[in-house]
């Protein structure tokens, strides 16, 4: 860890000379609980390509020298993959209103230094700038006595609150995928949080 990051904006196109780079870090990130995801390249490049296509997608993208050691996704709802597309449809809420952020990777000696807010800040900015009023993100929802959640977990929920986000409880999504130590993908749940953007 040189100590010397840069941050990069990245967008549509853009992204494609970089998706080796995020998948790597997709799966390295999200093999943590409470994703404990056992990730394969194939997947990723499908994945990643929705933000390439997309000409209104924003990846904040840390680097640290050469290697990515962080980054952060967003693109209008409208544009997501079906599966979070679907429960605002089935609730009546207009897609257009909405910018969805996809994750926010950091590997572990870079937490704690102010990304993960930088985070927010970008995916927000680029959302009001696209004329979007609302923002969300799904997370995914385990049972506080899952046998592999360590004992020093700590939850995002409350960083969330202060970001003003809130949990709105009729809004979940399920998708599946393969967990560490299992053979056989699983279905998960996760719910949405959102917040309503303030006028820059």
């Amino acid at each position: 860890m040189s100590g010397t990051l840069t941050v990069d904006l990245l967008r549509g196109g853009d992204i494609a000379r970089h998706v080796d780079a995020l998948a790597r870090l997709r799966i390295r990130v999200f093999r943590e609980f409470p994703y404990l995801y056992d990730g394969s390249a194939e997947y990723e490049a499908h994945y990643l390509q929705t933000y390439v296509d997309s000409p209104h997608s924003l990846i904040v993208l840390v680097r640290d020298g050469a290697e990515a050691v962080g980054a952060s996704t967003s693109l209008p709802l409208a544009e997501a993959h079906q599966e979070m597309r679907e429960p605002f449809l089935a609730a009546g809420l207009p897609l257009e209103r909405y910018h969805y952020f996809g994750e926010s990777l950091l590997l572990r000696p870079y937490r704690g230094r102010g990304l993960g807010v930088r985070f927010f800040e970008e995916r927000e900015a680029h959302a009001r700038h696209l004329g979007q009023s609302w923002t969300t993100f799904c997370a995914v929802e385990r049972p506080p006595d899952h046998p592999m959640r360590p004992a020093d977990y700590v939850p995002n929920d409350v960083f969330w609150g202060r970001r003003g986000y809130v949990r709105e409880p009729g809004l979940e999504c399920r998708m599946s995928w393969l967990d560490l130590g299992d053979n056989a993908p699983s279905n998960k749940t996760l719910g949405f949080w959102q917040r309503r953007l303030d006028p820059a």
